[in-house]
């Protein structure tokens, strides 16, 4: 009998829903932020965090599609700072020109995406050294383009996404444009990952892509889209940082690492197979909840940056341990 009933057991416990360890993270850190601010429990409080978070909640959900492929993407930073300075540039502080300026950018991060790909599946560079030559070559693109410093501005058509606040709303106050614009682009990054066949795809490859391959996966194609996807929600994230903290010339430094520390902190495995948009985007939330939290204490830049490698070390440890325990 008890044979029996241990197995029994094992599928019950395995059929019990398993919380991802990063909501809990991000629930402690909220309280504690409550009660060092308690201004923080207060509507507008909540719904700044949420607009400032945005962006890299979109980034790292955005990333997670190449990590989950089985790769990296340090690109990305380095075309938020060029959607930044290109868009002030090409706009020439024309209103009318918004639509276009964002098109084009869009444009120009798919474009970003695809060579990504192409370079990475065709030429067989590892992405880390692939993506990290574009990261260079872009920033210096921005460089020459600008000139070393800002030139122009962003107008205000432009900046709605990333500035805008909808007032006076029961119970919430304030709806930021950013936070929308997150829950539509994060809905759509999750069906896309976890309710079609391309997701499916990703995961397989990011499994095993040997065996993705023999099975009929087409590995090249779906990799390239995991990076034209990276790309394309870095443009997004550039077009509402933009909005938010206007033009500079390093707006989007560090953003590649941060993203890669979010996705990892919400589960997702560095050698692929295994992420959930949710959870990237609950790490995006924690890391701004741990930058607000040491703002608090008022400890000083480069402690964050101590903070979130320990914090991106620490993550890929616990992985690789759950990995060797459970073998996924």
């Amino acid at each position: 009998m008890t044979e029996q009933t241990l197995p029994h057991a094992d599928r019950r416990k395995r059929q019990l829903p398993q919380i991802n360890p990063v909501y809990f993270v991000l629930a402690a850190l909220i309280v504690a932020i409550v009660v060092m601010n308690p201004a923080f429990a207060e509507p507008t409080g909540y719904m700044n965090f949420l607009k400032r978070a945005a962006p890299l909640a979109i980034l790292a959900a955005g990333q997670l599609y190449v990590i989950v492929s089985g790769g990296f993407d340090l690109s990305v930073g380095s075309v938020i700072t060029l959607v930044v300075v290109g868009s002030s540039i090409l706009s020439n502080n024309d209103p009318n020109s918004t639509w276009w300026v964002i098109a084009t950018m869009f444009a120009i991060g798919a474009g970003v995406g695809l060579i990504n790909g192409l370079v990475v599946c065709y030429l067989k560079v590892p992405s880390l050294i692939a993506t990290l030559g574009m990261m260079i070559t872009l920033n210096g693109v921005a460089f020459m383009w600008s000139g070393g410093s800002p030139r122009g501005y962003l107008t205000d058509q432009f900046r709605f996404f990333g500035r805008f606040n909808i007032p006076d709303l029961p119970l919430i106050r304030i709806l930021p444009v950013a936070l929308i614009v997150l829950i539509v682009l994060g809905f759509a990054l999750y069906w896309l990952m976890h309710r079609t066949n391309l997701g499916r795809m990703i995961h397989a490859i990011g499994d095993n892509p040997r065996a993705a391959n023999l099975a009929g996966v087409p590995v090249n194609r779906v990799r390239i889209l995991a990076f034209m996807v990276s790309s394309l929600s870095a443009v997004a994230a550039g077009i509402l940082l933009g909005g938010f903290a206007g033009v500079s010339t390093d707006v989007g430094t560090g953003y590649e690492l941060q993203a890669i520390t979010a996705a990892v902190l919400g589960g997702a495995q560095l050698l692929g197979g295994r992420g959930s948009v949710p959870a990237a985007i609950a790490g995006a939330l924690t890391l701004n909840a741990i930058f607000t939290l040491l703002n608090f204490l008022g400890l000083p830049q480069p402690i964050r940056q101590v903070v979130q490698g320990l914090i991106l070390i620490a993550a890929v440890a616990v992985a690789m341990q759950r990995r060797k325990h459970t073998g996924r």
